[in-house]
C-alpha cells in the first residue's frame, strides 16, 4: 500500500475515534505490522497537544496544558492493590479504561509500591513492570524510580540487577533498572496545629519541545543534565470555612468526601513565574488533584508537566498513616 494512502487512513481513524473504546481501533492500526506501527505512532499526536492516552508510552509523557487528563483510582484493601483508570465521562460512575496498576509491599522498614501495566502480573520482574515508589520508615519521604533512564542520566538503583523489558510495550532496547525521577516528602507536624497535611514534591522532567517544529521528538535517554528541567510542587492552601468549621479546597465537584488525603499540588512560585502565572481567574494554576468519593474510590486529575505514571505515585504517597504529620 503506497504511504500516502495507509497515512490517510490511520489519519481518518485516529480522528473519527477520539475516546476509549472506540480508540482501540488506533491500537489495532499499530498492530498489523511494523510499517503500520511507524505510520500510527507518527500520526498520533501525544497528550500534551490532544488529551488522548493511546498507548503505553503515552502514560509517562507530559498531560496537555490547558484541561487536564481526568482520571480515577480504585482500592482493593485486602491484598493492598491500587488499580488507576482513564475517566470516560464527566461522571464518576463509568467503569473507565485501564492504565496502570500498583502494589504495596513491605521490605523490613520501608513500603514498596510495585508499578506495572498489567493488573494480574505485580511483580518487579515482570515485562509489565513500569517503575516503583519506596518509603522510608516514617512513610514521609519517598522516592519514584522509572525504569527508564530519566532526562540528565540519572544512575540506576543497585538494589536489583539492570534488565531488559522482552516486550515492547514503553521503550524497546532501552536498559530497564530504577532510576529516582521524583521526590516526595510531607512536613512533620510535631505541635499538632490544626489543617491538612503539608507535601513537597521535585520533579525531574524533560527539556520542553517546540511542538511545531518537531512534534513527534522525545528526549534521548543520553540527554544531559543541563538541559533536564527540575519542577518544584508543592500542595495548595486550603482555606478555613467558618461557617462548616472545616478546611476547604475548591476541587470543582470532582472530589465529594471529606479526607485528609485529599490535596492538591500547585507549582512552587519561581516556577509558576516562568511557567506564566496564574489561571485566567487569577488562582494558582492546579497541577495534580486527588480525593476522595467512595470508601476505595478516588479521583485523579492531572496536566503538564505530570505524566500520569508521575501522577500515580505521587497519589500513591497518600495511602498510609503519616506520623506527625497531621
Amino acid at each position: 500500500m503506497l504511504p500516502e494512502l495507509l497515512g490517510d487512513i490511520v489519519r481518518r481513524v485516529e480522528s473519527s475515534d477520539g475516546r476509549w473504546p472506540l480508540r482501540k481501533s488506533v491500537v489495532s492500526c499499530a498492530c498489523v505490522c511494523r510499517r503500520w506501527r511507524e505510520v500510527t505512532t507518527g500520526v498520533v499526536r501525544p497528550p500534551t497537544e490532544t488529551g488522548k492516552i493511546t498507548f503505553p508510552a503515552s502514560l509517562k509523557q507530559p498531560g496537555p496544558r490547558d484541561l487536564p487528563i481526568q482520571c480515577f483510582i480504585r482500592r482493593n484493601k485486602k491484598n493492598s492493590t491500587f488499580y488507576l483508570y482513564l475517566s470516560l465521562t464527566q461522571t464518576l460512575m463509568d467503569k473507565g479504561k485501564f492504565l496502570l496498576a500498583a502494589q504495596r509491599f513491605r521490605h523490613g522498614a520501608h513500603v514498596e509500591y510495585i508499578i506495572s501495566l498489567d493488573a494480574d502480573d505485580l511483580s518487579q520482574g515482570s515485562n509489565a513492570y513500569v517503575g516503583k515508589l519506596r518509603s522510608d520508615f516514617f512513610g514521609t519521604k519517598f522516592k519514584i524510580y522509572d525504569s527508564r533512564p530519566p532526562p540528565g542520566g540519572a544512575k540506576a538503583s543497585t538494589s536489583r540487577p539492570s534488565r531488559r523489558f522482552a516486550s515492547n510495550q514503553i521503550s524497546p532496547q532501552v536498559p530497564a533498572g530504577n532510576f529516582v525521577i521524583n521526590r516526595v516528602s510531607y512536613k512533620f507536624n510535631l505541635l499538632k496545629t490544626r489543617g491538612p497535611r503539608r507535601m513537597l514534591c521535585t520533579l525531574q522532567c524533560p527539556p520542553m519541545v517546540n511542538s511545531q517544529e518537531e512534534p513527534h521528538k522525545m528526549p534521548s535517554a543520553d540527554t544531559s543534565a543541563s538541559d533536564a528541567r527540575t519542577v518544584v510542587l508543592k500542595n495548595k492552601a486550603p482555606r478555613w470555612h467558618e461557617n462548616l468549621q472545616c478546611w476547604c479546597l475548591n476541587f470543582h465537584g470532582r472530589v465529594t468526601v471529606a479526607s485528609v488525603k485529599n490535596f492538591q499540588l500547585v507549582a512552587s512560585s519561581d516556577a509558576r513565574n516562568r511557567a506564566g502565572g496564574a489561571d485566567d481567574d487569577g488562582d494558582e494554576p492546579v497541577l495534580l488533584q486527588f480525593g476522595k468519593v467512595g470508601d476505595d474510590m478516588f479521583t485523579m486529575d492531572y496536566r503538564e508537566p505530570l505524566s500520569a505514571f508521575q501522577a500515580f505515585a505521587i497519589c500513591l504517597t497518600s495511602f498510609g498513616t503519616k506520623f506527625a504529620c497531621e
